[in-house]
């Protein structure tokens, strides 16, 4: 059973908690669906279409992370010192494909949408670390076939990872915080409304705006995450919430 002193915390966080960092969003002006069709790159169909094209786009985004130009920020660090200090379970469920929020010191995460620094073989379901370009000539280092290795990402379409276990933290938690997220990608949009259904959670809504679902939240904070997440972190390890 939870403590009830010292409750689950459950996290969700967007590509707003990354911005800071140099990453682009995914659904701002500049974001990078307005530079890029998100049919052609992010679904399976994109993907049968023009497999090379899928690959280049991933293995651009992959760059930036493989030689570390880009850097946790302090809302990445702000969220691994409240996973240290506090005395329940605190879980970041992140949608986001990066890896910031290990390299800013979390550990118990679950990466929703997958990794960018992985690849899985769609002939024997092998995930594996990633850190080189990937094509169409690839082959799996697991079952040698070539031409099966794909991101080992979630595209649109596809089934979110590991929502057993998400389930059950949203379930169990005493607070349910959303960072950086635009709030209309489902099923994680979703999440804040099971959490007041059950009556158990404060719901608390970390953004640069509103979301989409910002009406849903029972408290909402906005400016910068680097702002907002230490400051927040700070009140709850000094005063709760």
């Amino acid at each position: 059973m939870p403590d009830s002193a010292n409750p689950p915390i459950v996290i969700l966080t967007g590509a707003g908690i990354s911005k800071e960092s140099g990453l682009d969003t995914f659904r701002d002006a500049d974001g990078i669906w307005a530079k890029v069709r998100l049919e052609d790159v992010a679904t399976p169909e994109g993907y049968a279409r023009d497999p090379e094209t899928v690959h280049a786009f991933y293995n651009a985004r992959r760059k930036p992370l493989v030689d570390q130009s880009v850097a946790p920020n302090a809302a990445h660090v702000a969220l691994a010192r409240l996973e240290e200090a506090w005395p329940g379970e605190v879980l970041i469920v992140t949608q986001n494909i990066d890896d910031l929020h290990e390299r800013g010191g979390s550990r118990n995460l679950i990466h929703m949408h997958g990794e960018m620094l992985k690849v899985r073989c769609d002939f024997c379901h092998a995930v594996m670390p990633w850190a080189e370009d990937a094509t169409v000539k690839t082959k799996c280092p697991e079952c040698g076939v070539t031409g099966q290795v794909r991101p080992h990402v979630v595209w649109f379409g596809e089934m979110p990872l590991e929502m057993d276990r998400i389930e059950a933290a949203l379930g169990r938690c005493g607070l349910f915080l959303s960072i950086g997220t635009s709030g209309n990608v489902y099923p994680a949009a979703g999440f804040v409304q099971q959490v007041r259904y059950l009556g158990r959670a404060h719901t608390v809504e970390l953004n640069l705006e509103p979301s989409e679902g910002a009406t849903a939240f029972a408290e909402t904070r906005y400016g910068p995450a680097t702002d907002l997440v230490p400051a927040f972190v700070e009140q709850v390890l000094t005063r709760g919430w």
